[in-house]
């Protein structure tokens, strides 16, 4: 079976709409200003996806770690996060998120940043955009910025998120 068919496959036998969570990683956003996190959860139900729970945080390790397993422990089966992962003294998103992943995604992150040099130039190398599985959930770690979250959602993540979650179903 060839990459197309196996796609198309996985996308017949998983649910939808899949179970999303948003977590917008911020010490100066709130849910009113964000443009991100709004684009992502704009981006999912156009896709036909479910917005469980959508949430703002300051930049702190452990506050992440915990919503995330909150998010997971609520049957999220993506989350999506956006924000902390540069390498100012306040990003701390890769950590906290590093730590959780049980098995890594190196080529999404590596893709993003390639996709990210077309767009803006060297400056793409300062992203460290993750991803992986936590328990029974993806995870993408995403920057802040609005116009990268859209890149990597219509790129990278909205036309493989079945095909994603259905791998990880499936053990």
């Amino acid at each position: 079976m060839g990459h197309q068919e196996h796609k198309e496959s996985s996308a017949k036998a998983i649910d939808t709409p899949i179970r999303c969570g948003i977590i917008t990683i911020s010490d100066t956003r709130t849910v009113e200003n964000d443009t991100s996190g709004t684009a992502i959860r704009a981006a999912l139900l156009e896709a036909g996806h479910y917005v469980v729970q959508y949430v703002v945080v300051k930049d702190d390790t452990s506050a992440i770690t915990a919503l995330v397993r909150d998010f997971e422990a609520k049957g999220c089966q993506v989350i999506i996060t956006n924000g902390g992962t540069g390498i100012a003294r306040r990003d701390s998103t890769f950590e906290a998120i590093d730590n959780l992943l049980e098995k890594r995604l190196p080529g999404f992150g590596e893709l993003f940043r390639m996709l990210s040099y077309s767009d803006i130039g060297a400056g793409a190398m300062l992203s460290r955009a993750t991803a992986g599985v936590y328990e029974q959930a993806l995870i993408f770690c995403l920057p802040g910025s609005t116009g990268a979250v859209k890149l990597a959602l219509e790129k990278l993540i909205i036309p493989e998120l079945q095909h994603l979650v259905w791998e990880i179903r499936r053990q």
